[in-house]
């Protein structure tokens, strides 16, 4: 397949500088650890729990970007040295919950299937056509819409996918992803343990819950928002187009300037889908170099949160609707099929 002429002049965005890693995890990781000495610090001398907590959202803030770290460093685009990338993804994957091979190879299938219809169900999030929903009992609709409940969504299913799920090994045949998952959760374990000798089992969970807590719903908006959009590309695997899949599947949002930094430039998420080993610290100048802005995929904080309404993509119309767009579309096909039979009949 022949990559657009565009694909050259990115080309040179996808290079490692050490020292702008470097940099990137002196003003991530520093502060993140820091904010909780003083989240700490706070506690022992009485202060309302609110200041805490007032930190711990800043500090989830310090969370999404460590994370980032850890992504690119799966992407092996943060260091030129392997083994580098792997030292420090390990270590931000213990800080961020989150076993580094075995995220590592359900991103690699993301990125593989990302759009996809024939190929769902590895590093994404799981989305119906208007068709098999409408197909599927009521029991399997109604646990599809308790999934796609934003509440359950992003306030439930985040802590629990980062403090459970990812304890729990999900590839015990591959030897690198199982050793890789023991290391993040003994290393947690550890970490726990010292707290309770040291700081106490309570003031740890005080401090490190909230910031769990919070971190990972951003995650999970942040994974959400760039591929669950109206116009959404998505194509069975006959019709497949990878490169219509990060320009079009791939949302690109425009955050404020302080957000941005927070989330590492990740809303530039289509060129990331474009060539994934552009390390996050080139995105911005990638992109207003490149300027691949395309209005259907642009979302802001505002139209941004139009798409959790969103729950099934038309294979007819190729959008992304809401329960009650489906229910209105389901009539009018139904109706207009009634119609059709009518006329055969006469």
């Amino acid at each position: 397949m022949n990559k657009p002429e565009f694909y050259v002049k990115l080309r040179k965005y996808a290079v490692v500088n050490n020292k702008r890693a470097i940099m990137q995890m002196i003003t991530s990781i520093i502060p993140y650890l820091a904010i909780f000495v003083i989240m700490y610090w706070l506690l022992m001398h009485k202060y309302p729990y609110l200041i805490v907590l007032l930190l711990a959202i800043i500090n989830a803030g310090f969370m999404a970007r460590v994370f980032i770290i850890f992504h690119d460093c799966t992407h092996n685009a943060f260091f030129r040295s392997i083994n580098l990338n792997r030292v420090v993804g390990h270590f931000c994957g213990i800080l961020t919950f989150t076993p580094f091979h075995e995220w590592q190879l359900g991103h690699k299938i993301h990125h593989a299937t990302s759009s996809n219809l024939d190929k769902r169900g590895t590093g994404d999030l799981y989305t119906m056509t208007l068709n098999e929903y409408y197909s599927k009992t009521r029991l399997k609709k109604f646990f599809y819409a308790l999934f796609r409940n934003p509440f359950f969504l992003f306030i439930i299913a985040p802590p629990v996918k980062f403090i459970i799920l990812n304890r729990i090994p999900k590839n015990v045949r591959r030897n690198r992803e199982l050793v890789s998952s023991a290391i993040t959760t003994v290393a947690l374990a550890l970490i726990i343990f010292l707290s309770w000798r040291t700081i106490g089992i309570r003031n740890y969970v005080m401090i490190q819950l909230p910031v769990i807590w919070i971190g990972s719903s951003i995650g999970f908006w942040l994974f959400f928002i760039q591929h669950q959009f109206e116009n959404v590309y998505w194509s069975r695997n006959a019709e497949w187009n990878p490169f219509k899949a990060a320009m079009e599947g791939a949302s690109f949002y425009k955050l404020p300037g302080i957000l941005r930094w927070f989330t590492g430039n990740i809303g530039y998420h289509h060129l990331h889908h474009i060539l994934l080993n552009i390390p996050c610290y080139y995105l911005k100048d990638c992109y207003e170099d490149v300027r691949l802005d395309e209005p259907k995929i642009s979302l802001t904080l505002k139209t941004g949160f139009k798409s959790v309404y969103l729950k099934l993509y038309d294979e007819e119309t190729k959008k992304l609707l809401s329960f009650g767009k489906a229910r209105e579309l389901i009539k009018v096909r139904t109706l207009e099929q009634s119609n059709k039979r009518k006329n055969a009949c006469h």
